[in-house]
């Protein structure tokens, strides 16, 4: 192996464990029965999800999920070359 394919291959497995937490981190979206009946009404946290620490982990994991998806590709693409 040479130094590069072991750089790609660490940054990958910290950016999937990264991914990992980040996801599970986060609260499910179902509103169950009553959010089914009210129809999910706005609520002052509804109009404000912008700047919850729920959309910060949101915007995150989009982040280091096109990062790592990026890093494959990267690895991918000079691993076939050279």
């Amino acid at each position: 192996m040479v130094w590069y394919e072991i750089v790609f291959g660490a940054v990958l497995i910290v950016l999937s464990i990264a991914v990992t937490a980040l996801v599970l981190l986060q609260e499910g979206n179902s509103q169950g029965l009553s959010g089914t009946i009210a129809g999910g009404a706005e609520t002052f946290f509804g109009k404000n999800k912008g700047r919850t620490m729920e959309a910060k982990l949101v915007k995150l994991t989009k982040i280091l999920g096109v990062g790592f998806f990026v890093i494959a590709l990267a690895a991918k693409i000079i691993i076939t070359i050279f």
